[in-house]
């Protein structure tokens, strides 16, 4: 058994929130240089166009970029951004994440219809969760591997690839929508036909390397952390409330 081992007692929804909240914490600490990278590489391959003059690109690959911050900005540009990251980790990700497992148990008592979710946040906290749940359900009852460790390490790692790949094509169209000239696009349904007209299907994945490493490493740290928090704070419950 790799990490803390399982407790016999359920957690409470206080741990669900708590060790969530705080994973995600550790999560936005690690990998936020990753998803500032990944920002400015975006936009710069906006407002650069199809048509690119190797003088005018300053960042080269999500390393190049880190490195060229750090050189002409200082380390802590990487960072700009962190206190309201982790504001909204702490209470957003508690919340989405510390519910799940309630949510997912109360529905599937019941019926299993669900409505289609169309927005950003949405397809990326289904596609991370569910596509978790299954890659790890999956292992387990297939005996490949036990609760421990390398199971949540190789199920949040396909979680991030999946969600990479449902979420890619949301984020440059924002990425797009956001950065373009005023009139240029009436909404961003039309942003993304125009971008499938002209420049075809591959568009939507712009970027995707930059991507996956950040969603990838977020959810890894994440979902690690989170299942080792949980055990942690079970364990610490159930011995303080041991009789001596």
């Amino acid at each position: 058994m790799v990490g803390f081992k399982a407790t016999d007692v359920p957690p409470t929804a206080t741990v669900k929130f708590l060790g969530a909240g705080t994973a995600a914490c550790i999560a936005d600490l690690i990998t936020f240089p990753l998803d500032t990278a990944k920002v400015r590489l975006q936009i710069q391959g906006e407002r650069q166009g199809p048509v690119r003059a190797a003088a005018n690109i300053q960042y080269r690959g999500v390393l190049g970029t880190i490195l060229t911050m750090v050189r002409t900005e200082g380390p802590r540009s990487l960072y700009n951004g962190l206190v309201a990251g982790l504001q909204r980790q702490m209470s957003f990700a508690s919340v989405r994440i510390g519910l799940y497992d309630s949510v997912k148990q109360f529905y599937t008592k019941g019926s299993e219809r669900t409505s289609p979710n169309i927005v950003r946040n949405a397809i990326v906290n289904c596609a991370e969760l569910v596509t978790y749940d299954l890659i790890k359900d999956t292992l387990l009852k297939a005996n490949l591997m036990t609760d421990d460790l390398p199971c949540h390490f190789t199920s949040a790692f396909g979680a991030g690839f999946c969600t990479t790949i449902i979420a890619s094509p949301v984020d440059v169209v924002k990425t797009r929508y956001m950065n373009s000239a005023l009139g240029q696009y009436s909404s961003a349904g039309h942003c993304a036909l125009t971008m499938l007209q002209k420049e075809g299907p591959r568009a939507f994945y712009k970027g995707f390397m930059p991507s996956f490493l950040r969603l990838g490493s977020w959810n890894v740290v994440m979902f690690v952390t989170y299942e080792q928090l949980k055990r942690a704070l079970m364990a610490a419950c159930t011995s303080r409330q041991a009789p001596i």
